[in-house]
């Protein structure tokens, strides 16, 4: 196995203007929305625990039914995202 150091964007510094909340919230719910299609086109369904022999999961459900804490993983890489897109000097305007 070859070595692997992640090195991820640098955002420790990054303060990012308040009006992003929203953009975080509908990022996360996106995001978990595009994997939650994902495992249905490869043959997931709804279990009320992971089995992956069976290919179920309880985290296939609508993003507003999920426990806090799997918001809280897409609100975390949703953040993370943003942050990296300013601290590489972009900015993001609403029309």
């Amino acid at each position: 196995m070859k070595d692997y150091t992640p090195k991820p964007v640098e955002t420790s510094t990054v303060v990012l203007p308040p009006e992003i909340d929203e953009l975080t919230e509908k990022l996360a719910e996106n995001a978990h929305d595009h994997w939650a299609k994902s495992r249905f086109q490869a043959g997931w369904t709804y279990g009320p625990q992971r089995d992956d022999v069976n290919k179920k999961n309880p985290c296939l459900i609508p993003y507003a039914d999920l426990p806090e804490s799997e918001k809280q993983y897409d609100r975390d890489t949703a953040m993370e995202t943003l942050k990296a897109v300013y601290a590489l000097g972009y900015r993001i305007v609403k029309d």
